[in-house]
């Protein structure tokens, strides 16, 4: 038997000040960021957690999928 993880990436939007630092480093240009949100484009991210990695915040995080 296989067990397959799952995994997401998951803004906090209370944690973001907007800098628009992950937008810069996303290889796949999977974020866009507007005055008071964050969109993750689900089929373009790839999980390289380059947006994780610069956040200053610390508002993105990847977690298993429940």
């Amino acid at each position: 038997m296989k067990i397959i993880f799952l995994q997401v990436l998951v803004f906090n939007q209370n944690k973001c000040d907007f800098c628009g630092t992950c937008v810069g480093v996303c290889p796949h240009d999977a974020i866009e960021l507007f005055e008071s949100a964050l969109i993750v484009d689900e089929e373009r991210c790839t999980l390289c957690k380059n947006c994780v990695v610069v956040c200053p915040a610390r508002a993105l995080e990847i977690r298993d999928e429940e």
